[in-house]
């Protein structure tokens, strides 16, 4: 099974680990980074699950099968992600608040290590130490799905194999801007529950990969789809991005409906039911989020998570039995949901504690070790001198080297790539942000004064003057129409 980064997947905007307090970094910032450091071990626990995953198939088989009779260890590292990313990325959105500002700090966040190991994935296959799954056959086809981080849904292979994915992370970006944008976006339990519901009733009629397969029985291939899809979601995108509030939101509904579809009918792998239960686990994280804030009661919380889990599992159990999946695959995909969710509620009931440093740092590197290892298992593969018959002990000392190296080029990408494309991304962000936020404040005091002048109601004027601070919250809260969203941050 691969796995999805936070982000695939995604994440927090600075990376976070355990401090104690100092002279140079505020108490609160301290503060913050210990309420945030559980989400990064997660993180990095869940990368190493998907390390072994891919790796076990290659050395120490006999750990892989003992522990695949009850446990999918990729599968359950990807549902453990995407329950952290649908905790973190909504709060980020709104705490910007403003799509503009979104857009412009997953630009930064994600595609210039996404770019890198592309890239890193091209030399490999040149040199015959990689592969890039059949796009040298169909090259701007495969470079229009990776553009907007769709291969699995669109006709681009996925390179490295792990990046599936980032398909699922996109679209539920995608709804987000979208629902932020129409200030809808705090139903969290409402979506959870939609999509659970629809992995168990739709997760045995819907098709995988339709649209593909329709383009190419009328003669154009997956060329005209993935140039189809690109230019809607990108208009979408630059419409929501745009300072017009009608056009801000018609932009956003057009790359999420996009979007939405692509999950519903055109999924490449691995399961029909999956692109629902995928997006259930993200809103459920979002939900979490919510309650631990104060935004949502933690009852009726509890309820829709059991629910929404519990629907994941049947979806995965009835529907795998219609298409004859064994009884292990039966226990595996039951096991990586409900221990997904208990890890993540492990994670949570243990937030204030302190975290090791080690496991933080884990986290913050985690996207990188999400993209780098296939490319390193893809390279062993290529060497035939270490495909000898090893002992035991020998394969798993080869499996720690193999490990070694992928956290050794993961460090070096991240603080290199990641960690220097984030700073500027905040710095942009931030720019926008404020642009956008005094334009806000700017149009509401115009529209106040307007309504004072015509019937004498001064009241908004006076909040300006009196409270500015809270005046330009509120006017962010309700000026969609420059912020490219609606809502005020949590």
């Amino acid at each position: 099974m691969i796995f999805g980064a936070v982000t695939s997947g995604e994440m927090s905007e600075t990376p976070v680990t355990e401090s104690a307090p100092s002279k140079a970094v505020p108490s609160a910032t301290v503060r913050k980074a210990s309420r945030l450091a559980w989400l990064d071990a997660l993180r990095g626990f869940a990368a190493l699950c998907v390390v072994f995953d891919h790796g076990s198939t290659l050395l120490i088989e006999p750990v892989r099968d003992f522990l695949y009779q009850w446990l999918n260890l990729g599968q359950f590292g990807v549902f453990v992600f995407f329950l952290v990313s649908g905790y973190i990325i909504p709060a980020s959105l709104e705490r910007k608040g403003s799509v503009r500002g979104f857009w412009t700090s997953r630009l930064f966040r994600l595609y210039p290590m996404y770019a890198l190991a592309l890239v890193i994935a091209v030399v490999a296959y040149l040199t015959r130490h990689g592969t890039i799954r059949g796009a040298e056959h169909h090259p701007l086809q495969a470079i229009l799905a990776w553009l907007i981080m769709l291969p699995n849904l669109l006709t681009g292979p996925n390179v490295p194999n792990v990046t599936w994915t980032l398909s699922y992370e996109m679209v539920f970006y995608l709804l987000l801007a979208a629902l932020f944008s129409w200030n809808v976006h705090r139903h969290s339990g409402t979506y959870a529950t939609a999509f659970a519901v629809g992995a168990v009733a739709l997760g045995g009629v819907l098709p995988m990969a339709a649209l593909t397969d329709w383009s190419a029985r009328v003669g154009h291939g997956g060329l005209a789809l993935n140039a189809v899809a690109d230019g809607l979601i990108l208009a979408g995108i630059g419409l929501a991005v745009s300072s017009r509030s009608r056009l801000a939101r018609t932009g956003a509904c057009l790359s999420a409906l996009t979007g939405f579809v692509l999950v519903m009918v055109n999924q490449g792998s691995p399961y029909p039911w999956e692109g629902c239960v995928i997006l259930a686990l993200m809103f459920t994280g979002t939900l979490i989020y919510r309650a631990e804030q104060g935004q949502v009661r933690k009852v009726p919380t509890a309820v829709i998570v059991v629910a929404v889990l519990a629907l994941a599992t049947a979806a995965g159990l009835w529907h795998g039995a219609q298409r004859h999946e064994g009884h292990q695959w039966q226990i595996q995909w039951a096991t990586s949901v409900l221990l997904a969710g208990a890890i993540f509620g492990l994670g949570l009931a243990v937030r204030h504690r302190r975290m090791p440093r080690w496991c933080a740092w884990l986290g913050m590197i985690s996207y990188s070790v999400y993209l780098l290892h296939p490319l390193v298992f893809d390279a062993y593969r290529s060497v035939p001198v270490l495909h000898h018959k090893h002992t035991m002990p020998v394969q798993a000392l080869m499996f720690a080297g193999c490990l070694a190296v992928i956290i050794g080029l993961s460090t070096l990408t991240y603080y290199f790539v990641e960690k220097p494309m984030q700073r500027l991304g905040r710095r942009v962000a931030a720019r926008v942000t404020s642009a956008t936020a005094a334009s806000a404040t700017a149009a509401s005091a115009t529209a106040a004064t307007a309504a004072d002048d015509q019937t004498g109601a001064g009241s908004a004027v006076a909040e300006v003057l009196d409270d500015p601070p809270a005046a330009a919250s509120r006017s962010a809260s309700s000026s969609s129409a420059v912020a490219g969203g609606s809502g005020a941050s949590p």
